[in-house]
């Protein structure tokens, strides 16, 4: 049924083509015209796919650029502790990047997908303009040398089509989505203080000689390793969904299939296959050098204190996938956490003094609304062209 769709689509402005080329040369529609060399049909529908594969190679190296740089927050405690190969951790990361997109990913990949721009309205076009949108922010955030949330740039650029076409989905927007922004990262701080005062801190003093013998303690080693993991488990169920949603929701369109049906969960499904391994290749490829340094930084907190940072911003960003679907920034997650434990283990001064938060917030505050912009205006751009 699907592929049937598919070719109707397709076949479409090739119907179209067909007719205007016979009224041109003073023949009626439907006269069978003979062409040994050429099937216009044919070359057509190979001209209309090779088009469409545009929006998913944008995608692809959206997918490859969050691979990049989601290895860090992942594997830098047990990569900075020498615990597991430099070579085994793409291969780790993509297998759990991909186990959580497909076990936890379900509900964030519906919300980017349709819940901020309806599905029914994404083109080709459009996903092309929110991907290349998000991409571009995210390369403001990079060239400042500060980590910014994909998923914050991907609703904010979904949002700017979404306002300019007066479809913008704000009950979900500013009543959930916005307002874990600002929560998620506020509970991290405080469970990574609490953490710790109460365990973190107390561990060292019983059991110092512990923290620098991880190596040698199997159960330790595993659980560094384990926590690593489970980050990059995270990562799948609320990341994936900056790539696949858009894409989804394009495909969902243009085969005109309807939201939950079994041929949209099976769309799903093919788009998540094709994007989520390609985070494991970004990590391969992008991943070492911020590896290199986030290992070494790490070493501030020990990989235990690193560990319990990445259990504490895993499982609030994994909630945020299953229970509400909402994306969310593990980025700033991380960093509030980093913050609650760096003031009970240095103190409030050096960890102000050492942190460059105004830039870090500002950055976060801006790249956003980067993306806002430009999605908005290549939109406008697009519909007075003629190609929305």
């Amino acid at each position: 049924m699907i592929g049937y769709k598919f070719t109707r689509f397709l076949n479409q402005p090739i119907t179209q083509t067909i007719n205007r080329v016979l009224v041109t040369q003073n023949l009626e529609p439907g006269t069978v015209v003979q062409s040994p060399k050429v099937n216009l049909e044919q070359e057509s529908t190979k001209l209309m796919i090779s088009i469409y594969i545009i929006p998913l190679l944008v995608a692809m190296f959206l997918a490859i650029n969050m691979g990049g740089s989601g290895t860090a927050p992942s594997f830098s405690a047990s990569y900075g502790a020498n615990l597991i190969s430099k070579d085994l951790i793409p291969g780790l990361f993509g297998l759990f990047v991909f186990a959580g997109a497909i076990i936890a990913g379900k509900k964030v990949i519906m919300t980017v997908g349709g819940d901020i721009l309806p599905s029914e309205t994404v083109s080709m076009n459009l996903a092309v303009i929110v991907l290349g949108s998000v991409a571009l922010s995210l390369f403001f955030a990079n060239m400042l040398r500060v980590p910014q949330s994909t998923s914050q740039s991907t609703i904010f650029a979904l949002a700017g089509p979404a306002l300019y076409l007066n479809v913008l989905q704000t009950k979900r927007l500013f009543f959930e989505i916005i307002p874990t922004w600002f929560i998620t990262p506020v509970i991290a701080f405080m469970l990574a203080y609490i953490v710790g005062k109460y365990l973190y801190n107390p561990m060292k003093r019983i059991i110092p000689g512990v923290f620098k013998k991880i190596k040698q303690n199997s159960l330790l080693k595993y659980f560094v390793i384990g926590t690593s993991c489970y980050v990059a488990f995270a990562i799948g169920s609320n990341n994936v969904a900056n790539a696949a949603g858009p894409i989804l929701a394009m495909a969902g369109n243009m085969l005109d299939v309807v939201v939950d049906s079994d041929n949209f969960l099976l769309i799903m499904l093919i788009v998540v296959f094709m994007l989520a391994p390609l985070f494991g290749i970004g990590s391969s490829f992008l991943g070492g050098r911020v590896l290199e340094t986030t290992g070494k930084e790490i070493v501030k907190f020990g990989p235990l204190g690193a560990s319990f940072i990445s259990v504490i911003t895993a499982t609030i960003l994994l909630s945020a996938s299953l229970f509400r679907g909402i994306p969310a920034s593990l980025v700033q997650m991380n960093t509030a956490a980093i913050i609650g434990l760096g003031i009970v283990k240095f103190g409030y001064t050096d960890i102000w003094k050492s942190a460059p938060l105004l830039k870090i917030f500002t950055v976060w505050a801006i790249a956003p609304l980067i993306a806002m912009a430009l999605s908005l205006l290549f939109t406008v751009v697009m519909d007075a062209m003629g190609y929305l």
